[in-house]
């Protein structure tokens, strides 16, 4: 039998229907829109297209067969827990269908996918359709006849009705929740009918046919995640009359109301909408009155439409490395179970740095080199297809095997913020046991151990043979006395360095190997040997381009007015030791080119540096002087726009002059105000200047030289990025390996998700924003934390301290997901200083240094919260937004008298803490 499909797949009946059931033929399905964004009455919503679902499927099956020795040792075996997105596709149902009798009908709406499920819905009434604005005007005229004036005065009064209004009461199914004075929100709830394997979830609406109800209006909310599931840009519209308006939302519109058929149904449906306007007199005016309420008759139907919902998924990554003593070679085996074509981006390190570098051959099977800087092999699949594995042999010399999983071109993978890194090398004294000596294991015993305590006799349960020995095993065990003496006794007078120590040791672990026979030991053995504190030794600190050591504390070095002074660079310069003394180690500087506004937003020259903050030498004095105190220093690089030296034909400012002298190729095509010959842009537009087309070869190749000439003609350490939204995150992949900076920052700003004037409590959609433009930069720049400014303002200023962790725990932004990449902030010369654009609650600025100072990721300190009252040899003072006075020190210090008043907070040894009142 042949099957026809249709869009949407409609059933029309008038009778007794089937109950709803999931169990269907499914038909060429209707995009639908969904979004995470605010839903508000009247509110358009971005579209989004429907991807390709991820297959969400685990299992455990047996490791991929590898040719490995059979005295091979397990050096590694673990699992790492991996949290990943997956898109999986279900379906909207919608059924209308009569009830009991004629005039009782319901409707049904439903959900295929599991889930926590919400109806967020209303109605239209009858005499709402067509009037849902009023306008009114009165003009009054007076005559001042002293002064032979006219008075005029114009009265407006407008009126606006929501679009949708609360159903009443009885038509409420059970646990529905009013929402203000226009909705309803009602769960649905799993289908009593549905079977085991097909379970879906729904809610049902009855209404009665003589209400005045003139249309039911819905979107669907996931709750779990916070998404809103629409219809084409809109609310589902479910008429229940002929003279409901079609914005292109309504569902079930291939059926009519009307008593006849095709053109005549239209003709009588055109007459009945005209009752509803009546002329008044010669002037024209019209009176808006209620339509004329009818028998109406419904017609059943049943519509499915497609969506996607994107969920967090348990996944997994099993490592496990073999060491074969015959060949000296590590088997590295690696397997996962997520869906899809999976990329092992790898390399391998030499020492306890983790420093990237490329293997020797042989490479696995589909092994590619990446910029002579990692491997990349794609990971092959089992049988069924349900996982993945791939398998690598590496020589014993490197110390570890680095990774990260590329699950597509813009979706990486990696452990808690870091790459993955399995060590190939056991620690010293730690050795694996070997299977051909398993069974030996209660026959040995740890010989370290042993001479610890003095005790050098063969355990009792060895043989007379083993126990007497040969003559080259008595002078092993008199020279590991010798060793064990000379080490005892150095401790004992400290002179020995930790090193020389750990010589000893190893010796000592060599000697007991060979004397018994033993190259791997059944228990694991951790010497500990007493070093001094001071001989201790510092981890190294892996620096890492573009996002530095981990240990930064930036200083925003400037607010909105600070280019007033027109000597900016100089009265920096004399803060520097002083700021360093602070504690910060990086230090953000303005735009340091010539500007079209005074702050530097809007450059025009790139290579003119002569700006309203110094002149170029000046600010070559101030990065030597802040290298000099050991703070590094960022350049602040508007990369998204750029203002024109000259008009086109058009008299469009489009045309650039200078050393980038760009035509109007550099401006992207779907800029509105400028008229590029572009393409089209990759992100947002910004309106105040030309967007720059990134995807031209030759701005691209300018951008890289001019970073990489301020690299090295002025010593900037790295870039804060100004507006990343407006271009693809790869192009600053591209400038950040050309420019390679110590740290970069990206400011991705954009709203925070809320729900009828109420922040949301997940953010993990405006978080995940951020992620994606970091993960498109792979990974070379961080960004702002903007998701958790946004919650310190709700948690602080409504004492809702509750929404300072996520649902799993974590921190609520993207710190919680990726601290390495997270650069926290509550203040900056946007959101706060003269513009003032986000400002943090009044009062609660230390609360928010206090947690992003002690919270993972790099903090960042805004100039205007930073006030040095006093800095001597015995005393340090500051004052803190003129709210908190504090002091360090045996000196003296108390803050000024003023229009403040102060009174002593808190003090103890050698610190005092005063607030203002």
């Amino acid at each position: 039998m042949s099957t026809v499909a249709m869009e949407p797949l409609i059933h029309h009946y008038r009778g007794k229907t089937p109950r709803l059931a999931p169990n269907f033929t499914t038909a060429k399905q209707s995009s639908l829109n969904y979004t995470r964004r605010l839903l508000s009455r009247g509110a358009t919503f971005c579209s989004f297209k429907s991807p390709v679902p991820l297959a969400v499927r685990a299992s455990s099956t047996g490791t991929a067969p590898a040719e490995t020795s059979e005295s091979a040792d397990v050096v590694f075996d673990k699992t790492f827990s991996l949290k990943c997105t997956a898109k999986v596709e279900g379906k909207i149902l919608i059924r209308l269908n009569s009830g009991k009798d004629e005039e009782n009908w319901q409707l049904t709406v439903g959900c295929s996918l599991p889930g926590k499920w919400v109806l967020h819905w209303g109605v239209n009434y009858v005499n709402d359709i067509g009037r849902s604005t009023h306008f009114s005007a009165s003009l009054y005229m007076s005559s001042d006849s002293d002064h032979q004036m006219t008075h005029y005065e114009l009265h407006l009064s407008v009126k606006f009705h929501s679009e949708w209004d609360q159903p009443p009461l009885e038509m409420r199914p059970p646990d529905s929740i009013a929402i203000k004075d226009y909705a309803i929100e009602t769960p649905l709830k799993k289908s009593s009918t549905a079977l085991a394997s097909d379970i879906f979830y729904e809610v049902k609406i009855d209404f009665n046919l003589n209400s005045s109800i003139a249309a039911i209006n819905f979107v669907l909310k996931d709750e779990d995640t916070g998404t809103w599931y629409q219809h084409k840009g809109r609310d589902f519209k479910v008429p229940l009359t002929d003279y409901v308006q079609d914005d292109g939302n309504v569902v079930g519109s291939k059926r009519g109301f009307g008593i006849w058929p095709g053109a005549l149904g239209q003709l009588s449906n055109m007459l009945l909408n005209s009752e509803g306007v009546q002329y008044n007199g010669e002037d024209g005016t019209s009176d808006v009155r209620e339509p004329t309420q009818q028998k109406r008759h419904l017609e059943g139907f049943y519509e499915e439409h497609s969506i996607v919902k994107e969920s967090l998924i348990d996944s997994s990554v099993s490592v496990s490395v073999r060491r074969s003593p015959e060949t000296a070679k590590n088997s590295l085996h690696i397997e996962t179970d997520l869906p899809g074509d999976i990329v092992v981006h790898w390399g391998i390190c030499k020492d306890e740095g983790k420093r990237w570098e490329i293997p020797a051959e042989p490479y696995p099977t589909e092994t590619v080199v990446f910029k002579n800087k990692a491997m990349r092999t794609l990971l092959q699949r089992k049988e069924g297809g349900h996982r993945a594995w791939g398998f690598f042999t590496l020589d014993d010399e490197y110390a570890g095997f680095l990774f990260v999983l590329k699950l597509d071109e813009n979706t990486w993978l990696n452990y808690n913020g870091n790459d993955f890194y399995i060590p190939l090398s056991s620690p010293s004294g730690l050795y694996p046991r070997s299977r051909q000596v398993e069974s030996e294991k209660n026959e040995q015993q740890d010989v370290l151990e042993r001479v610890e305590s003095g005790s050098l006799s063969i355990p009792e349960n060895t043989t007379e043979a083993n126990q007497a020995g040969s003559a080259y095993t008595d002078e092993i065990i008199s020279e590991i006395r010798n060793l064990v003496s000379g080490i005892s006794s150095e401790k004992s007078r400290k002179t020995k360095s930790k090193e020389a120590q750990e010589t000893i040791l190893q010796k000592i672990e060599k000697l007991a190997a060979e004397a018994y026979s033993i190259f791997r030991t059944a228990i694991p053995t951790f010497w500990e040997t007493a070093v001094s504190e001071a001989e201790a030794e510092v981890p190294t600190v892996k620096i890492c381009s573009g996002t530095g050591s981990g240990f930064e504390i930036v200083c925003q070095g400037f607010n909105w007015e600070s280019h007033r002074s027109g000597k900016w660079y100089m009265e920096l310069h004399k803060k520097a030791a002083e700021l360093s003394s602070r504690g910060f180690t990086v230090v953000w500087l303005p735009p340091p080119t010539e500007s079209i506004s005074p702050e530097g937003y809007m450059p025009k020259d790139l290579y003119n540096l002569n700006s309203r903050y110094g002149s170029i030498d000046e600010l070559k004095v101030l990065v030597t002087r802040f290298h000099e105190v050991g703070i590094k220093v960022l350049g602040d690089a508007v990369l998204n726009h750029r203002c024109a030296h000259y008009k086109n034909q058009n008299g469009i400012w489009n045309i650039f002059g200078g050393r980038l002298n760009w035509d109007d190729r550099a401006v992207v095509a779907d800029d509105p105000h400028f008229q590029g010959r572009g393409n089209k842009s990759s992100g947002d537009n910004f309106h105040a200047a030309p967007n720059i087309d990134h995807s031209q070869d030759f701005v691209r190749k300018d951008i890289r030289e001019w970073l990489f000439w301020l690299r090295n003609e002025i010593g900037y350490d790295g870039w804060r990025l100004d507006f990343v939204r407006g271009f693809w995150g790869g192009y600053v992949k591209e400038y950040m390996d050309a420019s390679e900076p110590y740290f970069a920052v990206g400011e991705y700003w954009d709203s925070l998700s809320y729900t009828y004037g109420e922040m949301d409590h997940n953010q993990d959609a405006h978080r995940q924003r951020i992620i994606d433009w970091i993960n498109a930069t792979n990974g070379t720049a961080g960004a702002f934390d903007v998701t958790t400014k946004g919650i310190l303002h709700s948690a602080l200023e409504r004492c809702e301290y509750w929404r300072l962790s996520d649902q799993k725990g974590k921190p609520p932004g993207v710190v919680g997901w990726w601290p390495s990449r997270a650069v926290t902030f509550i203040e900056n010369h946007d959101t706060g200083s003269t513009q003032g654009h986000w400002r943090f609650p009044v009062g609660k600025e230390m609360q928010g240094y206090a947690y992003i100072l002690t919270h993972p990721g790099t903090p960042s300190v805004f100039y205007d919260h930073i006030q040095i009252t006093k800095a001597e040899r015995n005393v340090y003072a500051a004052m803190i937004d003129e709210k908190v006075a504090m002091k360090i020190g045996p000196g003296h210090y108390e803050p000024p008298s003023g229009p403040q008043k102060w009174s002593l907070a808190i003090e103890g040894n050698n610190y005092k803490v005063w607030e203002a009142s």
